[in-house]
């Protein structure tokens, strides 16, 4: 059924299709709406049976979470940003336990400063947790991402992280095609854990492990991700054959076939780039685009087949390794035939700033011209931080750097006397 609507509640919606049997909530910007909506159902007894647990921090909503799951219960939770981190310790504890547990991230940027805005930096701190994580481009696929979410991490029994962008995405009203609970049903299986706590066959969850064995549970966690690349293609086909599109998978290709140039992303950024690469296209330059929707486990052979042919790459990515600088671009020079070298990193977007199409061209067109340095960060007012930075080589006692820099912008006043 073809509805328009926000897409936290498209989430929602794809979420209680899954019937999870507990839901573990606490509230932060930009996830609310969805726990929100999925609270509604239960208490309207849309959703049923399922158990709506109020909790007191995003620590406890995934240690609940871990508990549900654990007890034999379907068990879903979201977050975002410094909420991810908090909950970071029993993050690594779902995935070392292996419990199959579903959590959207509506990606935000990471404080300090404070800043709500969309980057990727909170998902991608979490990147070498143990967790599947899947980035959506637009609300369609985060709604299709959800329920292939939930077959996966049954499957495998390994945790999934489904990366949805923050208020581009979750606060977006799009025309969305919500599926019917026959078609769910068709492509999920009826819950059926591999483990689970049961007084009749008592078992530990969790014991210590020392170092003669913990190596091979590790080995294992590394095993279970490398089969979710295996399984992740037919999947997706399968997931087309039910529900009438294409969805999922690893990754996605755009006018890639004679490209010279290839710029590699993930999220709703490839909305834009694929416009602006349609412009470019126009005026005769070979460019396209390779999406990432999984990017743990890293798909190095498809990432390596989609770019055999490029004589250069150009990773946009809204994240930030400081003082190396991509995140991304690391993993895909690693999969890339060619040089290292001919592998460009774009930094953009951090905090919510905008990534226009006239940015994009610029520096899209410093690649194909071979003027394209190894790290840029998109749309950066050198010339404010060349000030800050004289500032604090004349001032010992420069003051607090982000109040600096809205100084030089004007949005905070001079100290007066």
């Amino acid at each position: 059924m073809l509805k328009q609507i926000e897409g936290s509640a498209a989430v929602a919606e794809a979420v209680a299709l899954c019937r999870p049997e507990v839901i573990c909530a606490y509230p932060i910007s930009p996830q609310t709406h969805i726990v929100e909506a999925l609270g509604r159902m239960v208490t309207a007894q849309r959703l049923t049976p399922c158990e709506f647990i109020n909790v007191e921090s995003e620590f406890a909503a995934m240690s609940v979470a871990i508990g549900a799951s654990a007890a034999g219960a379907r068990a879903y939770t979201a977050t975002a940003s410094q909420g991810l981190l908090f909950m970071a310790e029993a993050v690594y504890n779902a995935a070392g336990l292996g419990l199959p547990i579903v959590m959207t991230v509506a990606n935000r940027a990471i404080g300090a400063p404070i800043n709500i805005w969309n980057d990727h930096t909170d998902a991608l701190s979490q990147r070498d947790c143990g967790w599947i994580q899947l980035f959506a481009e637009d609300n369609q696929e985060a709604l299709d991402l959800h329920i292939q979410a939930f077959r996966l991490a049954e499957e495998l029994s390994v945790p999934v992280m489904v990366c949805m962008d923050g208020f581009i995405l979750t606060h977006a009203y799009e025309r969305v095609d919500l599926p019917t609970q026959e078609q769910v049903d068709a492509y999920l299986p009826p819950y059926d854990p591999r483990q689970v706590l049961d007084p009749a066959n008592p078992i530990s969850i969790g014991a210590m492990v020392g170092p003669e064995a913990f190596m091979e549970v590790r080995y294992l966690a590394h095993a279970k991700q490398r089969q979710a690349l295996e399984l992740m293609p037919s999947w997706s086909a399968e997931f087309k054959r039910i529900f009438g599109r294409e969805s999922g998978g690893l990754t996605h290709t755009y006018r890639i076939e004679d490209a010279d140039t290839v710029v590699v992303a993930l999220g709703s950024v490839l909305g834009t780039i694929k416009d602006t690469v349609d412009e470019m296209r126009e005026q005769g330059v070979r460019i396209g685009v390779l999406g990432i929707t999984c990017f743990r486990p890293w798909p190095t052979a498809a990432v390596r087949g989609a770019l055999a042919a490029a004589k250069r790459v150009v990773v946009l990515e809204k994240s930030l390794a400081v003082g190396l600088g991509g995140i991304v671009s690391n993993n895909v020079a690693a999969s890339y035939s060619g040089s290292p070298e001919l592998v460009h990193t774009v930094i953009a977007g951090l905090g919510g700033r905008a990534i226009t199409r006239k940015s994009l061209h610029k520096v899209f067109s410093e690649a194909v011209e071979g003027r394209l340095e190894p790290v840029t960060f998109l749309d950066l007012d050198h010339a404010m931080v060349e000030r800050v930075l004289a500032r604090e080589r004349e001032l010992r006692h420069s003051g607090p750097i982000a109040e600096n820099i809205l100084r030089e912008l004007g949005v905070v006043a001079a100290k007066v006397g």
